[in-house]
Parts: structure tokens; C-alpha cells; sequence
């Protein structure tokens, strides 16, 4: 059984208006298959890679809700850290709420207005699998300048977060490793990146989700096929070549080919 150290993103599912929608979409792109949940938890669909659990689609209850994929982070404790979040100039949206055996919920916003969630463990650990070709590997959250530094301390004083300025060529950029590991790259679980001024005011602050993929280029296209858009063309970088599309539906997301690596870009 996967356990996941407190902070460490343990989980992501998609808010859609047609789940059926992003079955199709997320079948053919990333060769999943899929296990509709009861009911009782809103009908939640378990995504599947080679059998191993990796992702979900939930149905949005109000379609005035985001279309969106959310990360959830690994707590031992989901009203401890609530509290640290409240503490910490953070907003709870949804206290944390028991998922039957399962285990206990929680959503909430930093101080940029990002939201993310909360995940305690229970029966459903979290990933069974993830940082492979068709599977969760990264994600990022996005902020305007104004609230950098409140957001920088508000991780710190959660997670207790160790963080690295990587930034580079004009762009403001942070990783964030867990508490007890040396700051860098090989031990970073996620990473803050600040939005330009190019990026238009109705752009929230938000959390961007990155699936490893073997072909960037071809995923892209694929994408294309199924209805989605490019909102950020395939470039290459350090880390690998990736790019930012939106599903058929309009939920944002990134893939990358973390084996395609160009030093020096």
C-alpha cells in the first residue's frame, strides 16, 4: 500500500460537465479505462493505467463550478492542517468531510487564491501508480506577483516546505521539496511560477497539472483530434519538452516527455 508523506501530491481528479465527455477523451489520450463509483460519493469514475489506480472525473453538481483538474495533498491529519491553513492567511472552502473507509476530504485557497486539495488516507491512498508515461508526474501553482511572497510563506508554514529559487531568463520560478530533503530538483514535489503581466487579469491564480507523456508533440496532436485546444505550444526545457492544452471540455492540464531534455534551454 503507496503511503505519501505529508505535502506530497498524492492525488488529482477532474471537475467536467460530461464525464462521459472526458472518458473519451482521457481514454484515447492517455490509454486509460475507467470504474464508475456509486452514488453515494457523486458518481466518481476511477481512472485506470495497466490496472493501477492514477486519476478520477467527477461530475461538476453546479455548472456554474470550473471545469478543472485539482491536486490533492497527502495529510496525516486533514483538520490539523486545515488549521495551519486558516493560521497561515489560507482559506478553507470545504472542511474536511469523511469519505466513508475511504478517507477524509478537504478543499481550500492560499493566500493568491489557488485552490487545492486536502487528503488523509484512508482505504484510497492515493496514486498506485504515477511519474509514468500516461500518469500524473508534476504540478505547479500559478501566481500573480503581487501575492508571491504571501504564498512562498504560506507553503512553508503548511507543508514546511524546503524551497529552491529556480528561476531563469526573466521567469520567476520556485521548487518546493518536502520537509527533511535537501531543496533541489530530484527531491521537489511541485513548483511556483509566477504569471505574467502578458496573462490577462481574469486568469486566477491556479494550480497546473502535468501527466508524463512519450511523445509531447504527438500528445499535443492527439489532443487536437479529440476536441482540445493548445493553449501553450510544445517547447523544450531542462526538465523535458512540454506543453499546456485544454481537454474537450476546457479543462486545463500539461504533458510532458520528461526524457526528451535539453540542457541549457
Amino acid at each position: 500500500m503507496a503511503t505519501f508523506q505529508e505535502g506530497v501530491p498524492c492525488w488529482v481528479d477532474a471537475l467536467l460537465p460530461d464525464v462521459e465527455a472526458g472518458k473519451r477523451f482521457y481514454g484515447e489520450l492517455f490509454g486509460w479505462t475507467f470504474q464508475v463509483g456509486g452514488q453515494r460519493y457523486g458518481s466518481y469514475i476511477q481512472a485506470f493505467h495497466h490496472g493501477e489506480n492514477v486519476a478520477a472525473l467527477t461530475p461538476k453538481p453546479d455548472g456554474r463550478m470550473p471545469t478543472v483538474w485539482n491536486v490533492y495533498f497527502a495529510t496525516p491529519d486533514a483538520s490539523g492542517t486545515a488549521a495551519r491553513i486558516a493560521a497561515a492567511g489560507g482559506q478553507i472552502i470545504t472542511a474536511p468531510t469523511a469519505m466513508g473507509e475511504f478517507g477524509v476530504l478537504a478543499t481550500a485557497a492560499d493566500p493568491g487564491g489557488a485552490v487545492f486539495g486536502l487528503w488523509q488516507a484512508g482505504t484510497h491512498t492515493g496514486f498506485q501508480e504515477s511519474g509514468e508515461p500516461g500518469t500524473y508526474v508534476w504540478t505547479e501553482v500559478y501566481v500573480r506577483d503581487r501575492d508571491k511572497e504571501a504564498v512562498d510563506a504560506f507553503y512553508s508554514a503548511v507543508f514546511a516546505y524546503e524551497g529552491l529559487d529556480a528561476s531563469e531568463e526573466g521567469i520567476d520560478f520556485a521548487v518546493w521539496s518536502p520537509a527533511g530533503t535537501r531543496p533541489g530538483p530530484d527531491a521537489a514535489v511541485m513548483g511556483r511560477a509566477v504569471l505574467s503581466e502578458a496573462v490577462p487579469v481574469e486568469m486566477p491564480a491556479h494550480f497546473l497539472v502535468y501527466f508524463r507523456v512519450s511523445d509531447c508533440d504527438g500528445a499535443v496532436e492527439t489532443a487536437a483530434r479529440l476536441g482540445g485546444r493548445t493553449m501553450a505550444a510544445p517547447q523544450d526545457t531542462p526538465y523535458g519538452r512540454f506543453a499546456i492544452v485544454a481537454d474537450n471540455q476546457g479543462a486545463m492540464f500539461a504533458v510532458i516527455d520528461t526524457d526528451r531534455v535539453t540542457k541549457g534551454a
